[in-house]
């Protein structure tokens, strides 16, 4: 008995291999994990080429670790187990109060003055005003929600070093709005600003944004009741996908119509490369279908989007920007009768020469500081 004892613990292992050995093989393979919001890694191309270059080595071991048996089911297990021996988060995200799930700070090396620089040089590029809206962290406003134990936030650092490289040497046309005050006392007051499982502000904190830039522009921001409000349940963000955390509550997505908005007035055209696409509407309601609902939001990432609104008479703002400003756009519409947005992940020609050809009366660049501080595209503006 002893003897065959002895033998067991290879003889489970075997079996272990064995049986995800054959539930990798036969169990079918999904293009997309709804849980990640990405696409899984395909099959690797075979070939002698392939094979002896490594790339198909590489490729497999990504389509297996993809791929694996109740895949989803060990990246929760992990994470909870990391939680529970005492780590705040996993994969960049804590493990927050009331639900949050908050990205980690970014770095204190980061790209905030290099790109204040690059904003700063368009400038005096153009001819027209140029305001920059930065909107602070999520870790940095709810702090209160932050486990005891975290990296510290340094949107303070980072917003210091916006200001002082927008007004040294610039030209008069240059504005920066800083959000930090507002949005922490809006936040006291108990205001969800933020997504519980997205790195994004909600809909009440676009808003909130949108007030705060209509001071700075000194123009009137449409009051709160002119919009209906609607209420979408089941919304993951990517903290969430990225976290591995599967047992938090979903988030609320809410859709804010002007109600004096009509079909006949709004003109969305989403241009990609010589391509455009004519819509009338200002949120694409198809999105909350599916697994990835932030699109919603004027249908997502693209290189240039335009909303023209025919009830508004005049004013062309073109907009630098990253996914921040797809929930704020729409206020943007009750100003100004042409509202263009460029994200410079996707755009590659001279932002100058669009302002000059299309002939704006002001330029806006709004980001989200940690994409701010880490995006390599905004160098190229120009």
């Amino acid at each position: 008995m002893k003897k065959k004892l002895k033998y067991m613990p290879t003889a489970i292992f075997l079996c272990v291999v064995f049986v995800l050995t054959t539930l990798f093989i036969a169990l079918p393979k999904s293009e997309f994990s709804s849980s990640e919001k990405r696409i899984l890694e395909k099959f690797p191309e075979t070939s002698f080429e392939t094979i002896t270059n490594g790339k198909f080595e590489k490729g497999f071991e990504n389509y297996l670790a993809d791929h694996f048996p109740f895949r989803n089911m060990w990246v929760g297990i992990n994470s909870y187990y990391n939680y529970f021996i005492g780590n705040n988060g996993n994969n960049g995200v804590y493990k927050c109060g009331d639900g949050y799930l908050i990205n980690a700070p970014v770095s204190s090396e980061n790209r905030i003055s290099a790109n204040a620089q690059a904003i700063t040089d368009f400038s005096k590029n153009v001819d027209v005003p140029v305001t920059v809206m930065v909107a602070p962290s999520t870790g940095y406003i709810m702090n209160d929600k932050l486990p005891a134990l975290h990296n510290e936030y340094i949107d303070d650092t980072m917003f210091d070093s916006l200001n002082s490289v927008l007004n040294a040497d610039s030209k008069d046309n240059l504005e920066f709005v800083d959000l930090r005050n507002s949005f922490k006392a809006e936040a006291e007051k108990g205001t969800q600003l933020y997504y519980r499982t997205d790195h994004h502000w909600t809909t009440e904190g676009a808003y909130l944004g949108y007030t705060e830039l209509c001071k700075a522009l000194n123009i009137t921001p449409t009051p709160k009741s002119d919009f209906q409000i609607d209420t979408y349940g089941d919304f993951y963000g990517t903290t969430y996908s990225t976290s591995g955390f599967w047992l938090t509550n979903p988030d609320d997505i809410q859709v804010w119509n002007n109600k004096n908005h009509t079909d006949k007035n709004i003109t969305v055209t989403i241009t990609e490369g010589d391509e455009e696409e004519k819509y009338h509407n200002l949120y694409f309601l198809d999105h909350l279908e599916k697994d990835d609902k932030y699109p919603v939001f004027l249908d997502g990432n693209h290189a240039v989007e335009t909303i023209k609104n025919s009830q508004v008479k005049s004013g062309k703002v073109l907009v630098v920007k990253d996914s921040f400003c797809h929930s704020l756009a729409p206020f943007l519409a009750d100003n100004f009768n042409t509202v263009t947005m460029v994200d410079m992940r996707y755009y590659k020609n001279s932002v100058s020469d669009m302002v000059k050809k299309g002939k704006y009366d002001k330029v806006l660049v709004i980001y989200g500081v940690d994409n701010l501080a880490t995006d390599t595209d905004l160098v190229w503006i120009q």
